[in-house]
């Protein structure tokens, strides 16, 4: 498999990009990855790595970087030559199997756009993320990729995110919910009434449980919640935010608790926050793009970095693509 990776994506580039790359060729001799970066930025830190592992790695130079505060459409226009979108352009040719970037998220989604790379019968890529539960864990999509959704949009999320479910959280029949201001039916405004309707009369590939409440999130209520993109990347940030108040006040409290046992209550928070920590899951898939797209947090390090190089390696192997073409498919035919 071969990857193209953002080198100069991410608040720290290029070093933990170039170290999560340097990781996961050690653990895979299969793999290929194509650092898409400024080659005299990159090349130094290649420098002192195993030459068994750069000979895997293929550094292709770019002149200009999208910063994270800069508007993507316009970043995107007037920087032609930018990692994110050679990357994509290299996804676009073949030449790479899947994308994986930290850079600013609205010019990594609005670059895919821009390729038309997308799978047979989606209408438009949504980006699903997996969060942490008192059940376990559930995916919410969309969160970012598309905040001006039509119900067809969020029927095919669920479909997708489904699927998602099923395949990295091996959960054989998925709950499938809609995320509204309340569960009974003809809550929210059109767009939910009508998509609450169309999962209701359409297959989905799990059980579909209505409509969610946001507490519900976190309660476990459902294995995937279904939102347009400007309500599921509010949720994700306000949890994000959340969880680090929470994990501060909750650890100085235990702390000034336990006077003499200070010292374990601060390794079991620790153990606690890394369990939650968004560097294990490495980042959020852009489903319905032929190819795989992993999206990072701008904050990444290494680790991350390596297992979102994982993580799309995972998504390769278990076709995901050809079972949202084959299900999108099935729906057409019993709808037409």
């Amino acid at each position: 498999m071969r990857i193209a990776l953002d080198a100069m994506g991410g608040d720290y580039a290029p070093a933990p990009n170039v170290e999560g790359a340097l990781a996961v060729l050690a653990d895979n001799p299969e793999l290929e990855v194509l650092l898409v970066g400024n080659e005299p930025q990159v090349e130094p830190l290649l420098a002192e790595a195993d030459s068994a592992l750069t000979q895997r790695i293929k550094l292709i130079h770019t002149d200009e970087a999208i910063g994270m505060d800069e508007k993507p459409t316009e970043a995107l226009r007037k920087k032609p030559n930018n990692s994110i979108a050679v990357c994509w352009q290299l996804m676009a040719e073949k030449n790479v199997d899947a994308v994986v970037s930290a850079g600013n998220t609205g010019a990594v989604v609005a670059a895919g756009l821009r390729t038309r790379l997308f799978l047979k019968g989606v209408k438009r890529p949504g980006i699903a993320v997996t969060l942490p539960t008192i059940k376990g864990r559930s995916i919410l999509m969309d969160v970012g990729a598309n905040p001006a959704a039509r119900p067809e949009h969020l029927l095919q999320y669920a479909i997708m995110g489904g699927l998602f479910a099923r395949e990295m959280l091996q959960v054989d029949s998925p709950r499938i919910g809609l995320m509204n201001i309340g569960s009974e039916d003809g809550k929210g405004n059109d767009l939910y009434r009508e998509s609450h309707s169309l999962m209701q009369t359409t297959p989905l590939c799990g059980a579909y449980v209505g409509n969610v409440e946001g507490r519900g999130l976190y309660q476990g209520e459902a294995d995937v919640l279904v939102c347009e993109g400007f309500v599921g990347n509010v949720v994700l940030k306000v949890s994000e935010g959340m969880a680090e108040f929470m994990m501060k006040m909750v650890g100085h409290t235990l702390l000034e608790s336990l006077d003499q046992e200070k010292e374990l209550a601060g390794q079991a928070m620790q153990q606690l926050a890394q369990k939650y920590q968004y560097q294990a899951a490495g980042g959020a898939p852009l489903l319905g793009i032929d190819g795989t797209c992993i999206i990072c947090h701008g904050s990444s390090d290494s680790r991350a970095i390596a297992n979102a190089l994982r993580v799309s390696e995972t998504l390769n192997d278990r076709n995901l693509n050809d079972q949202i073409v084959e299900h999108l498919a099935e729906i057409k035919l019993e709808q037409s």
